[in-house]
């Protein structure tokens, strides 16, 4: 039900979310101030927020959290998946408290405003939720002004005025700029990043950075891999001259089939090529739509680190059956029913049956949905790396 009108703001907000439909909700504001226009979202995810403010994958989107207390280990540099947030703000429901990590480097209110990143606090997260679940995923303004002065109805027109993520192309605004070797592994306490050793002896991964998350290269880093990332619009010809023997697809934001206009070709010829793929969110959209298969904008997306997703066919070992506990963010999915004969559904997810992996029939290609390098099962997905890798010639 569409509400209409404007509630007065209960004392002590410095913050707002205007939905486009006109609802309106208050709280207290935190980190940046000012203004920003996005769709809003909730992950479920019990840790990790840190995480997932820098992955890239959220740009355009503000996240609800559906976990109460946000903020209360700090932040810290290793913590993160980019150099800075994509993730427009955050909205929470208790007041960010004082950091309780001996890990900590800076509260995380503050790494908010350092940041530019505006955060909401005091809101019911529980009905936000339940909304979007029942409504989908809103356009919406998120705002924080110390005075707690706000122009709504200038709010409420960018919320109504702004396109949405469906036809939007983000990866060309998060990928990399530059060509570069990835150059180390896995973090561990009291070790830091481990080193990559015997670079001139790995099989060369070429990783096309559509808005990546760093653990991704450091888990193929981890089995093996030389990585060398290069831009979303890298051509064909750049890419092959740098002699990979296996190319992967990274996670990232936006609709894949907008991003699918320049990459697509690129998949397509690598098929032809008979190079070893391996996408992950964003990439594996884009592998199915270069194998001949569409896309959907889901009604909520799927964001969290609790999600069980089944094997249902493929050769993972006679584990078929076999259910992993996975880490997704997504909010664009592979139409499963559009899959042509030589693509096989490999996995699926078990809340609500969509498509959350595919192998091309005949090739060495295969994706998937949702995100092994998070390692919420703790290790249910990390086979997704050793086949890619130990596959390559």
């Amino acid at each position: 039900m569409t509400d209409t009108s404007i509630p007065a703001a209960p004392k002590g907000a410095t913050g707002i979310l205007v939905l486009a439909d006109g609802t309106i909700i208050w709280g207290r504001g935190f980190g940046a101030t000012g203004s920003a226009v996005g769709e809003v979202c909730f992950n479920t995810s019990m840790t990790g927020y840190q995480e997932v403010m820098t992955d890239p994958s959220y740009a355009g989107q503000m996240v609800t959290f559906t976990f109460p207390h946000i903020g209360n280990v700090g932040t810290n540099d290793e913590d993160v998946e980019a150099d800075a947030p994509h993730a427009l703000g955050c909205i929470v429901r208790e007041d960010v408290t004082e950091p309780s990590s001996f890990r900590n480097n800076k509260p995380f209110d503050q790494w908010m405003t350092d940041n530019g990143r505006i955060g909401l606090a005091g809101v019911d997260t529980r009905a936000l939720t339940r909304r979007i679940r029942e409504a989908g995923a809103p356009n919406a303004v998120i705002a924080h002004d110390p005075d707690g002065q706000f122009d709504i109805d200038d709010l409420l027109a960018k919320a109504r005025d702004w396109a949405g993520l469906e036809g939007m192309d983000l990866a060309v605004e998060v990928t990399g700029h530059q060509t570069k070797i990835w150059d180390s592994g896995i973090w561990r306490l009291g070790h830091g990043y481990a080193p990559m050793e015997d670079m001139e002896t790995r099989p060369h991964v070429v990783a096309m950075d559509f808005g990546a998350k760093r653990n991704i290269f450091r888990n193929l880093v981890r089995v093996g891999a030389k990585v060398t990332v290069v831009p979303a619009q890298t051509s064909l010809d750049d890419i092959m001259a740098l002699e990979p023997v296996g190319v992967f697809l990274s996670n990232g934001p936006g609709d894949p089939a907008a991003t699918g206009d320049y990459a697509v070709p690129v998949i397509k010829a690598l098929l032809e090529k008979d190079i070893p793929l391996f996408g992950i969110c964003l990439g594996h959209q884009m592998l199915a739509l270069a194998a001949g298969a569409k896309t959907v904008k889901m009604h909520q997306g799927h964001r969290g680190a609790n999600h069980p997703v089944q094997r249902v066919g493929g050769d993972w070992d006679d584990s078929e059956g076999l259910v992993e506990i996975t880490s997704m963010n997504h909010g664009f999915a592979v139409d499963s029913e559009t899959l042509p004969d030589t693509v096989m559904e490999t996995h699926k997810s078990l809340f609500d049956g969509s498509n959350c992996g595919i192998s091309i029939t005949g090739k060495r290609a295969f994706g998937v949905q949702y995100h092994p390098e998070a390692s919420p099962g703790p290790q249910d997905s990390f086979y997704l790396f050793e086949k890619f890798v130990g596959g390559l010639e």
